[in-house]
C-alpha cells in the first residue's frame, strides 16, 4: 500500500507575471494531520485549489492516493472532502435541509440516518432542525465540515477552518480535527496562517512563503524551543565537516558551504562545538544562533508577505 496520500512534484502556478506557487514539493502521508502554513497570500489556497482540480497548474504533477489527478479526477474527488474558505449555506433553511440539499447536488443522496450521523459527528445533532441563520460562526464552520464529511472521505482538506472564530470556536474545530484523525482514521491537510493553531493538532507540516517552500518536517522537531540553527563562520568547512563526522556529529549538520557550516544544536551544545573547532585548529570567526522557527514565522507573517 502506498502511504503517500498526497504527493506534489514541482508544482507551479503563474497568473500572468505573478508566480503564486513556485516549484513546490509536498508529501502528506496516510494518517497525517498535516499543517500547511504560510502568511496570508503565500500560495496556500492556490495550491489547495489545484489539489481539488478547481484550477489547473502551470507546471508540475499532483498525485492523490498514488494516482495522477489529471487522469483520475472524478475517482479521486470522491475520496476527498474539503472546505475552501468560508462555507456558504441557505440561512433560512435548517442544518438538516442544507446538508440534504448539498448531498443531492453532489450525487450521494444521503439517508436521514446518514445526515444525522454526520451532524452528530460535528456536535450539531441537537440543532439539526434550527435555521442556519441562528448559528454562530463556529457552528457554521462545523456544519461546513459536516458537509465535507457526508460522503465519508478518506482525505479531508480544510482551508483556514478557524478564520474569524472566537477562542471557543477555534477550540471546537481543533477538537473535531483531532477526533477525525484519531477516532475516524482520516488523513487531514490543514491550511492556516497561525503557527500555534497547527502546533496543537498537526504531526507534520510545511511552511511556504511567496509560493516557495521554506521548511518541512515533524512538528515536534521543527518547534523544539531548545534547538537552534547555529551558523559557524570558519576558515575551512570541509575539514570541519570531516571532524564532526569523526565525532559522530554529522546528523547535526544542516548545510555547509566554503567558510560556513550550519548546525541544528541544543543551546548547551554550542560552546562544546566551538571548543571542538578551536582545539583542532579550525579558526572560528563568528558563531550566529538564528531565530527560532516560531520567531521566523512571526517575522514573515508580520512583514505582510503576500
Amino acid at each position: 500500500m502506498n502511504d503517500k496520500v498526497i504527493e506534489i512534484k514541482q508544482l507551479t502556478k503563474k497568473f500572468k507575471d505573478l508566480v503564486a506557487v513556485n516549484q513546490l514539493n509536498l508529501n502528506v502521508m496516510r494518517g497525517d494531520v498535516f499543517g500547511f502554513l504560510g502568511p496570508n497570500g503565500a500560495g496556500k489556497s492556490t495550491t489547495i485549489r489545484m489539489m481539488l482540480s478547481l484550477i489547473k497548474p502551470t507546471e508540475g504533477e499532483i498525485y492523490i492516493f498514488g494516482k495522477e489527478l489529471r487522469k483520475h479526477r472524478d475517482e479521486l474527488m470522491r475520496k476527498i472532502g474539503a472546505i475552501v474558505e468560508k462555507p456558504d449555506f441557505y440561512g433560512y433553511l435548517t442544518a438538516y435541509k442544507n446538508i440534504e440539499i448539498f448531498g443531492r447536488l453532489s450525487g450521494c443522496n444521503p439517508s436521514k440516518s446518514e445526515i444525522m450521523e454526520v451532524l452528530e459527528l460535528v456536535g450539531l445533532r441537537d440543532r439539526y432542525n434550527s435555521k442556519v441563520k441562528t448559528f454562530s460562526h463556529g457552528m457554521k464552520q462545523r456544519l461546513g465540515i459536516a458537509q465535507a464529511l457526508l460522503h465519508d472521505p478518506e482525505l479531508i482538506i480544510l482551508d483556514e477552518p478557524t478564520t474569524g472564530l472566537d477562542p471557543q470556536g477555534m477550540k471546537e474545530v481543533r477538537e473535531l480535527i483531532l477526533f477525525l484523525s484519531k477516532e475516524k482514521n482520516k488523513t487531514i491537510l490543514l491550511s492556516s496562517h497561525i503557527l500555534h493553531e497547527v502546533e496543537l493538532v498537526a504531526n507534520r507540516m510545511i511552511i511556504i512563503n511567496h509560493g516557495n517552500e521554506v521548511i518541512e518536517g515533524q512538528v515536534s522537531e521543527l518547534l523544539n524551543a531548545s534547538r537552534l540553527q547555529v551558523t559557524f563562520e570558519i576558515d575551512n568547512a570541509d575539514i570541519a565537516r570531516k571532524l564532526l563526522s569523526r565525532h559522530h556529529l554529522s546528523d547535526k549538520i544542516n548545510s555547509f558551504t566554503e567558510g560556513r557550516i550550519i548546525m541544528l544544536l541544543e543551546r548547551e551544545e554550542i560552546a562544546s562545538i566551538n571548543k571542538l573547532f578551536n582545539d583542532n585548529s579550525i579558526a572560528v570567526s563568528a558563531v550566529v544562533p538564528t531565530r527560532s522557527l516560531e520567531d521566523y514565522f512571526l517575522r514573515i507573517t508580520e512583514g505582510g508577505a503576500k
